[in-house]
């Protein structure tokens, strides 16, 4: 698979993620797209609380949503993209760079350190995409092997 093409399908599924995100209070749909090992995508948006501090994040329920399809290994790509939705009812992402929150840094630290991997991370804006390596977002992580 040609690495541009891989990253731009992957980018479209956390688009196409991002139109299910339940934003009624920020207006900012986030959508989330796991690639792992086998090809297979698992995406996730994000989904609001009227008690702000309960909301999900897009990165957290795609890592649910692998969990819940026995999926804990093999998390070698990650895509998110994030805006409001335009007049058109489509993803109008902004200038910046959608990455993931601290939280979500965690909970795909999680996933990755399971299956011994460090995942690409690909932050959508309007023009593309800047790419980092998890380890690079989240440093020194801490994870299930530190409780050994």
């Amino acid at each position: 698979m040609n690495d541009n093409i891989g990253r731009t399908e992957l980018l479209e599924a956390a688009r196409a993620a991002a139109l299910t995100a339940y934003a009624p209070y920020s207006g900012f749909h986030v959508g989330a797209a796991f690639r792992f090992a086998d090809g297979t995508i698992v995406t996730g948006s994000n989904f609001e609380n009227a008690s702000y501090g309960l909301a999900i994040c897009a990165e957290t329920s795609a890592a649910i949503a692998a969990n819940l399809q026995g999926r804990r290994t093999g998390l070698i790509e990650v895509a998110i993209m994030g805006g409001p939705l335009g007049p058109d009812g489509q993803l109008a992402p902004g200038p910046h760079p959608v990455t993931p929150c601290g939280r979500c840094r965690q909970v795909m630290n999680e996933l990755a350190q399971l299956g011994g991997t460090d995942p690409i991370v690909y932050s959508g804006h309007a023009t593309g995409a800047i790419e980092h390596r998890l380890s690079v977002l989240l440093p020194a992580a801490f994870g299930p092997a530190n409780l050994e």
